[in-house]
């Protein structure tokens, strides 16, 4: 899956939906597109600005009902508030509609996330999450998470690379969102640099079966959250991350 990726800003809706279905067509029926509202370093860059939350929000609703008419084969004429489509339609498609997935990161975007999605994506292992994604319309639906995990055969390595290339994951989605830039994590509360202590940076460390660390780079998790932290591991044989240094799950 694309995890999340913005079909709002710098990609319109229309184009997500083809490049969804071919690569539903050239993943065999495996692929799953998630979707989010977006994040300023990635959207500013065509210069329509950063809009508001709620705006966002309405915008991310209008481009999945684009999305959905177009998984659907419909052609697709459309004049909304947000976006246009001008005699739209796919015309090679999955034999089943890809599944929709939906970022949240609180109660606003729980709401369509509910009614709209598939399934549940979050980048916090927040049980509040999927509380309020079921009360919406969620009982039943998948849910993914994000566990970012840095592996290395020394300790100390692992702990410093998740400091280094991993720090941006603690300060939580709302804040991250609204940064402009890279040199901004640098300075946004709760996302502390390489040289900051471990107990400060909340890094934890454990160890796979074979004694081999890694650094979980987290905010304490919940028990109530519904996914297996055995596959964090790379050794696992639920793994399926990309084999890398520093990934996320």
């Amino acid at each position: 899956m694309t995890y999340v990726t913005c079909p709002t800003t710098r990609y319109h809706p229309a184009v997500v939906a083809q490049k969804a279905a071919t690569t539903q067509l050239l993943a065999e029926g495996r692929f799953r597109l998630g979707l989010g509202s977006g994040e300023n370093l990635n959207e500013h860059v065509v210069g329509g600005g950063w809009p508001a939350a709620h705006v966002r929000l309405e915008m991310l609703e209008e481009a999945v009902e684009i999305i959905r008419a177009l998984f659907d084969g419909k052609n697709v004429n459309h004049h909304g508030p947000h976006f246009d489509v001008e005699n739209a339609r796919l015309f090679d498609l999955p034999d089943e509609p890809t599944p929709i997935g939906i970022a949240v990161a609180g109660e606003r975007s729980c709401a369509p996330a509910g009614r709209l999605a598939d399934l549940l994506i979050a980048t916090e292992p927040k049980a509040e999450l999927v509380d309020s994604f079921e009360r919406h319309g969620g009982s039943g639906k998948p849910k993914v998470g994000q566990l970012p995990v840095c592996y290395d055969p020394d300790r100390d390595a692992a702990v410093r690379r998740a400091h280094e290339q991993f720090r941006w994951s603690l300060g939580g989605w709302p804040v991250n969102s609204e940064l402009p830039g890279p040199a901004s994590f640098d300075t946004a509360p709760g996302t502390p640099g390489p040289r900051t202590s471990r107990s400060r940076s909340r890094a934890a460390t454990t160890s796979t079966p074979s004694s081999r660390p890694y650094a979980l780079m987290s905010p304490p998790t919940s028990p109530r959250w519904p996914w297996s932290r055995s596959a964090a591991t790379t050794n696992s044989p639920s793994w399926t991350g990309p084999r890398r240094n520093c990934s996320p799950h």
